[in-house]
């Protein structure tokens, strides 16, 4: 609250914001998830390599991913990537890569007019059919039923 204030004021933002900014840094490091932040943090953890695939698959996720390209570059063997995945996100890298499609989906059905087989073209499905149904198991209600979800 004390850096949105003083951020109303030039002279207080100049003064006040980097003492602000710095105590909301410390409050967050003493937080409880702490210890998980400060791992992202050091890029050698396995919790940075995993954030990167995670950037990696956010970037390209309209595509096609393989994963034994991404385990490389976050310099893991296939397993040891799979293992970590799992164990940061709850979900295997293919299962991620389907669910930002998804999410990325039902956003533009709740915000464009186009037809729900462009946006599973534009997401990345290759077949609407395949797409409906992946769409109806995660949302329970099918994409053309979906068109005015709560946004």
């Amino acid at each position: 609250i004390r850096l949105f204030r003083c951020s109303q004021d030039p002279l207080e933002a100049k003064a006040i914001a980097p003492m602000a900014i710095r105590e909301a840094h410390f409050h967050i490091l003493r937080a409880r998830h702490a210890g998980g932040l400060r791992r992202l943090m050091d890029n050698e953890s396995k919790a940075s390599k995993i954030a990167t695939a995670i950037a990696e698959i956010q970037k390209e996720f309209r595509g096609r991913i393989v994963v034994s390209d991404i385990a490389a570059a976050t310099g893991m063997s296939v397993s040891v990537f799979h293992k970590a995945f799992k164990e940061v996100t709850s979900m295997t890298p293919l299962q991620f890569h389907k669910e930002l499609r998804l999410i990325e989906a039902r956003r533009l059905i709740g915000f464009s007019d186009k037809p729900v087989s462009q946006i599973a073209f534009e997401v990345g499905y290759e077949s609407p059919s395949q797409f409906s149904r992946e769409y109806s198991r995660k949302f329970g209600v099918s994409p053309s039923q979906d068109e005015t979800h709560d946004q």
